[in-house]
């Protein structure tokens, strides 16, 4: 197989970027509208870990805001699905029971994508407010405004927004293998593309052939764009591309353990046992992640590359 990788089928597969809410930005500032429509509301419960309350057979579990009381208060206006708004709370500040509670990232493996995007939105807003508690510029007391997403120093008058961290992750191929590496923390086996955070006076590609470069030492020549994730651990977007690459012999020095060149075959077998772990052979990436997706794209692309060299349809 030879040349380079025909278009293949939009990224896709991954959870956070699918069926989502209209943010209905202009209600964030109508303490009224956001008052009458607290009663049918729907409100997810998040622990001080960032787990959601949900069912027993860890279904979501979301509060009517008149089973609550009161009004939004304090909660996080999300936004609005079908005239019905959802709204986000910190646990603490109300007396309910929770059967249980369940972390994002297994949310995200059995929820549909409309209950777990919302989640992963609540979660990375309700992070940033945690962590937001005074002014970086003067070090002052800070309250929040509009409906939760503005944090203003009542000293120095700055306002503070929600913190997105933009980083590229890149399928990296030489024309016949996958790049891929792994950090020493990681489970034993498991292997991911690259990634990194994007650097102030970068444009998206600079980031791409910088960090390949710094990571694994392989020279990129070209890349594309493909899709995006939210990524609220805690939170991060996640810029997906593609890339061609000359084949140099990976190193590593710093924040990789490991990284080396996988062949179509490998990264086959890995495919058809995901989820399985049978003790041998190449781990992917968690299923819910563009890591993964970008990985099934460029496997998509190769295969139908061969069979398109001999002649075959695929089903």
């Amino acid at each position: 197989m030879t040349g380079p990788v025909p278009l293949s089928a939009p990224l896709s597969g991954f959870a956070f970027a699918g069926d989502t809410l209209d943010r209905a930005d202009a209600l964030r500032d109508d303490a009224d509208a956001l008052a009458r429509l607290w009663p049918s509301a729907r409100v997810l419960m998040l622990d001080d870990d960032g787990r959601a309350r949900v069912q027993a057979d860890g279904s979501l579990l979301a509060c009517e805001g008149a089973s609550l009381g009161g009004g939004p208060g304090a909660s996080l206006f999300l936004g609005l699905r079908d005239g019905l708004a959802w709204f986000a709370a910190h646990a603490r500040h109300h007396a309910v029971h929770a059967p249980a509670w369940l972390d994002l990232r297994r949310a995200a493996a059995t929820w549909p994508a409309f209950e777990s995007g919302v989640f992963a939105m609540a979660r990375a807003l309700l992070h940033w407010q945690s962590s937001t508690r005074f002014c970086s510029a003067c070090g002052g007391d800070i309250t929040f405004r509009r409906a939760g997403y503005t944090a203003h120093c009542a000293q120095c008058g700055k306002d503070h927004y929600p913190r997105v961290d933009p980083a590229v992750i890149v399928a990296v191929s030489d024309g016949e293998r996958l790049l891929l590496g792994r950090q020493a923390s990681w489970p034993p086996r498991r292997y991911s593309v690259v990634a990194g955070f994007v650097e102030p006076g970068e444009t998206l590609e600079q980031t791409v052939l910088r960090e390949v470069m710094e990571e694994a030492r392989v020279r990129v020549r070209t890349c594309r764009y493909l899709g995006a994730q939210p990524w609220p651990f805690p939170g991060a977007l996640m810029l997906g591309f593609c890339a061609d690459a000359e084949p140099d012999v990976p190193q590593v020095d710093g924040e990789l353990e490991d990284a080396r060149w996988f062949t179509f075959d490998e990264i086959d077998a890995a495919l058809a046992r995901d989820g399985d772990e049978d003790g041998e052979g190449l781990l992917l990436p968690p299923a819910i992640s563009i890591a993964h997706a970008l990985i099934a794209h460029w496997h998509a692309g190769m295969r139908a590359r061969s069979a398109a060299a001999s002649g075959e349809t695929l089903r």
